[in-house]
């Protein structure tokens, strides 16, 4: 590593520090769409019991995230987006 990048590198990290502790603010977020879990779920045409079971998710869960009341994370996510893109064959899939 020459001294050039090894000087970007410790200004990164310094910008970092400051964002963490409130000095700074972040110059760009990206933010990501929550889910419509609701609208996902009626595109499935399941009930709110079938559909927690496809996703291995409590019924209780599932209504927490149709009333906002919750997010869904991790791999539950995912999920969504694939059902959401292309319920039929999601469907057909996680059926088997």
């Amino acid at each position: 590593m020459n001294g050039d990048m090894f000087e970007q590198l410790i200004e990164s990290v310094t910008q970092a520090d400051d964002i963490i502790k409130g000095k700074a603010k972040p110059f760009r977020a990206t933010e990501f769409a929550e889910p419509q879990v609701k609208a996902i779920r009626a595109k499935t045409g399941l009930s709110q019991t079938r559909f927690a079971d496809v996703l291995g998710v409590s019924k209780r869960t599932l209504e927490n995230w149709e009333q906002g009341r919750r997010h869904p994370t991790g791999p539950a996510r995912a999920l969504l987006k694939i059902l959401d893109a292309d319920p039929k064959h999601a469907m057909e899939v996680l059926n088997h």
